[in-house]
């Protein structure tokens, strides 16, 4: 069985009697390869290029970011964190790869960086702060594990500023939402105004996490073991649904929800309801929720032990919202309930 090894080039050229020859480089060096795949030799090949690239990496950016990938910092990351570090670390590399561990030491790479940043700011002002905050995790971690003295990109300033501390789902927008909704959708509402969490967390949400009183999860960022007593709304809903698998959020179908999907028909509910110039997002369903808690009662720590937000972050979201409204959670709550009580009835 033929093995396919990732990063080889294959190259066609044509002789002058209308045939042609088969070249394979090693994608990343631009070694010429030895021998048919899968014969020792271009195993062998294959191999030499790759300790050749690990001997040119020593002692660079790109060995740096490997290291980091094999350490026990990148393992406490959830999948999806990883998966964006990943992307993030592709663009870094391919400027800043061959770039020395020491640079970190050096105040002309901060000044280099910052001009890379405002460049890539000029499309992409949110990206800029993404790239230049991966970079800066690195050479955190080369911090840590003393590869340098210290590490002169902290405290480089963002370029991009949002503030959706006031993006709330007020109850108008429930009732909006819901009328135009499938109960799939109105259900991921309803569980997300209730716990505050994550959409990722929501979606891999088991019905072994409900145990008829509370909801018990581990968020995937920070690893932080929740558990949140389930409003007595929250608890109809839940015990009058169907358990189409393992998971509580599916879709019609009995299908696991993948984010791509579920913003897509989320995006197509709120265009229905005439929300898309109130430029709500999912993820706004966790500061609403932070403000219904408020308003039950729970303090500012508490509220951060249950959503998983910082105590800083919290605070600015009430200090913003809560004293120009009252009452939201009962009212948006009844909104949601009537309509999900319709939807059973319907069904």
């Amino acid at each position: 069985m033929r093995v396919r090894v990732r990063g080889i080039n294959t190259v066609r050229r044509f002789r002058k009697d209308g045939s042609f020859a088969l070249y394979r480089y090693h994608r990343k060096t631009g070694t010429l390869l030895k021998g048919e795949p899968g014969t020792p030799e271009f195993i062998e090949s294959v191999g030499t290029a790759e300790r050749t690239l690990r001997e040119r990496a020593r002692g660079t950016v790109a060995a740096l970011i490997r290291k980091f990938e094999a350490s026990p910092a990148w393992q406490d990351l959830g999948d999806s964190t990883k998966l964006e570090y990943r992307r993030k670390f592709r663009a870094i590399e391919r400027r800043w790869g061959s770039a020395p561990i020491a640079s970190f030491e050096d105040t002309e790479f901060r000044r280099d960086v910052i001009a890379w940043r405002d460049e890539i700011a000029k499309r992409a002002r949110r990206e800029a702060d993404n790239l230049v905050s991966a970079l800066n995790r690195i050479g955190s971690f080369a911090f840590d594990q003393a590869e340098v003295k210290a590490n002169v990109l902290d405290g480089i300033k963002r370029v991009y500023h949002s503030d959706r501390a006031d993006k709330l789902w007020l109850p108008e927008h429930v009732g909006a939402f819901t009328r135009h909704a499938s109960p799939e959708l109105c259900a991921a509402l309803m569980l997300a105004m209730h716990t505050g969490q994550r959409q990722g967390d929501l979606r891999r949400l088991p019905w072994s996490a409900y145990d008829g009183q509370r909801i018990t999860l581990r968020q995937s960022k920070g690893k932080k073991l929740v558990s949140i007593r389930c409003t007595t709304a929250l608890r109809k809903m839940l015990d009058g649904m169907e358990r189409r698998g393992l998971l509580i959020l599916t879709t019609a179908t009995g299908r696991v929800w993948t984010k791509r999907y579920l913003n897509q028909k989320w995006t197509e509910a709120e265009r229905a309801a005439g929300l898309v110039d109130e430029d709500l997002h999912f993820h706004d369903l966790r500061g609403t929720a932070v403000t219904m808690l408020a308003e039950a009662g729970c303090t500012i720590p508490e509220i951060a032990a249950i959503t998983g937000h910082s105590l800083k972050t919290v605070t600015h979201i009430l200090e913003t919202y809560l004293s120009r409204t009252r009452a939201l959670a009962d009212a948006a709550i009844l909104k949601l309930d009537r309509r999900l009580k319709r939807l059973q009835k319907g069904s």
